[in-house]
């Protein structure tokens, strides 16, 4: 039996796709890096513009990313042609696990409640001509 999708939305992040910095630890605390900060502040910026009036509930949910990264200038038109059909994927940075939570703490609080609501999860990382999540 499939599960009907009753409540279904969809973001497109458009520009390379990027990870999770590890925060930055001093004598007298930690920091995120402004990479990670500005990365998650214009995911939280488009969200909201497409989703102005979404309200987050409290419920299980399932995330799925499909993160497209640019392809390489530098690759033979046999290699290129492999990277368009899917048959060459990108094993390189970033990590689907950086990029996960990468989009998880930045929707907190916008799409759902808490990122512990996320119990399945679909993440595909391919090559694009066009970059985005």
């Amino acid at each position: 039996m499939e599960a009907k999708i009753e409540n279904k939305i969809s973001l497109t992040i458009p520009g390379e796709p990027r990870a999770k910095q590890r925060p930055k630890w001093f004598k007298h605390g930690t920091y995120t890096p402004e990479k990670t900060v500005s990365y998650e502040t214009y995911i939280k910026e488009l969200f909201t513009i497409k989703y102005s009036e979404f309200m987050p509930k409290e419920e299980a949910l399932t995330l799925h990313i499909w993160a497209g990264l640019l392809m390489p200038k530098s690759t033979s038109k046999k290699k290129l042609g492999m990277m368009k059909l899917g048959i060459l994927e990108p094993a390189k940075k970033p990590d689907v696990d950086n990029i996960l939570k990468t989009v998880m703490d930045a929707l907190e609080k916008l799409a759902y409640k808490n990122d512990s609501q996320i119990c399945h999860v679909v993440i595909d990382k391919d090559y694009s001509e066009r970059p985005r999540l």
